[in-house]
């Protein structure tokens, strides 16, 4: 490969995640603690929270979301709705929708992957830039901060700021812009159709850390031995996407980086 070398990061889900995985567990964390009587069950929380989101209709950009308190009054809305969807009453969906921002963002919920940093540097002594393009919240920059990812990142394109969730064609235009001159993009994510199917449509080679559970810890030292091969080997046609499978479930847990 001739140019720079950029590895294009997803970030929740491969390269870090949120304790006990997704939205729907952390609102039942937030109704544990204000209804600590509720009936409400993760499949119930998680079907309702389908719907709504910026990226569960990532064809229709959202620069009036932009501002962060934009962003959340939207989102804050949509659980809510979620919510009284189930039966809740009003004021208590709002109650509980109102503490999402707070509780997702929570620095401490949150934890890199055990091999992440080491596959980042590894990377970086072979040549290797980083970049981050996620569809995430308005308070990245802090949870990034926090795991020491930031120092590692040349760029970060998120969607709560770009106004553009993955996979549209305009969340890797700008990642490719955020590149230097002739660079060589390779997009390294969990989700077969944001991560890899919007990165091959952009003609930006992949990586896909398969994952079969949420649960499932990304093996990231595979994806870097790829990036290291890829860096040495002409492009070759039909090979533009690698799969590399969930490591074993005995795999150590995440450490949480403080």
């Amino acid at each position: 490969m001739s140019g720079p070398l950029i590895a294009v990061w997803d970030f929740d889900g491969t390269l870090g995640h949120r304790r006990h995985g997704t939205w729907a567990e952390c609102l039942l964390e937030i109704l544990d603690v204000q209804q600590p009587d509720h009936t409400w069950t993760f499949p119930q929380i998680f079907e309702a929270l389908a719907r709504g989101f910026p990226w569960h209709e990532p064809r229709l950009p959202h620069p009036h979301l932009n501002a962060p308190d934009a962003w959340w009054d939207h989102v804050t809305q949509v659980v809510a709705t979620a919510l009284t969807g189930l039966g809740m009453d009003n004021e208590e969906a709002t109650t509980a929708a109102h503490a999402t921002r707070r509780t997702y963002t929570d620095r401490t919920a949150w934890s890199l992957y055990p091999q992440a940093l080491d596959v980042l540097d590894t990377l970086t002594q072979a040549g290797w830039q980083h970049a981050l393009l996620t569809n995430h919240v308005p308070e990245l920059p802090d949870i990034l901060d926090s795991l020491g990812l930031t120092s590692r990142l040349r760029a970060v394109v998120n969607s709560a700021a770009s106004g553009h969730e993955k996979p549209h064609p305009e969340a890797f235009r700008l990642a490719r812009a955020a590149a230097p001159p002739h660079a060589c993009l390779v997009m390294i994510g969990d989700n077969p159709d944001a991560d890899i199917k919007g990165a091959t449509r952009a003609g930006i080679d992949a990586i896909w850390v398969r994952r079969d559970e949420h649960t499932d810890v990304p093996d990231l030292a595979s994806a870097g031995r790829l990036l290291l091969r890829q860096a040495l080997l002409p492009r070759q046609e039909g090979q533009d996407v690698r799969e590399v499978p969930p490591l074993p479930t005995t795999c150590p847990a995440a450490n949480v980086i403080r």
